[in-house]
């Protein structure tokens, strides 16, 4: 899909003021989740749901549920604010294996350490798109090559 996808929207009168840009390891593409997303407070009983986060959530408020929530989406309101990562990180630890996503200001540079915490995604809109383009997010999709870790491993 690509950037062929913002050059389509943007044709169409996709609105690029509203349109958000999901960035994965095969690059740009649209939305495909189409059941909206609860608020934390707001979660049905059951049912297989998707729920925003705050940067300032305990992860430990989902514990019990992690099971019937298919997307959960962790709010990133400044590219200097990191506190998402470690919500990622500690979902996954929790045994959270759904969708995760970061959305909002994440840039292209924090792409792989997005990878590494556990996001499967992330949901920029389509100004920071059009700043960073698909080919600056593309060189970090081989997040799993480039971390000290595996270097350090390798030395060994």
């Amino acid at each position: 899909m690509g950037s062929d996808y913002l050059q389509r929207e943007e044709a169409y009168g996709g609105g690029s003021e509203t349109m958000t840009v999901i960035v994965s390891d095969d690059g740009f593409k649209p939305d495909d989740w189409t059941g909206g997303f609860a608020p934390l407070g707001d979660l049905p009983a059951n049912g297989s749901v998707a729920v925003d986060l705050g940067p300032d959530t305990d992860p430990d408020a989902l514990a019990g549920r992690l099971n019937e929530i298919a997307l959960i989406r962790v709010d990133f309101p400044s590219f200097a604010d990191g506190r998402g990562f470690t919500i990622a990180r500690r979902l996954r630890l929790m045994g959270y294996a759904g969708r995760l996503r970061a959305r909002g200001h994440v840039i292209a540079d924090q792409y792989a350490m997005a990878r590494r915490a556990g996001f499967d995604e992330v949901e920029i809109g389509a100004e920071l798109a059009a700043r960073q383009p698909e080919d600056q997010w593309q060189a970090r999709a081989d997040w799993g090559a480039h971390d000290y870790q595996s270097r350090l491993q390798r030395r060994a």
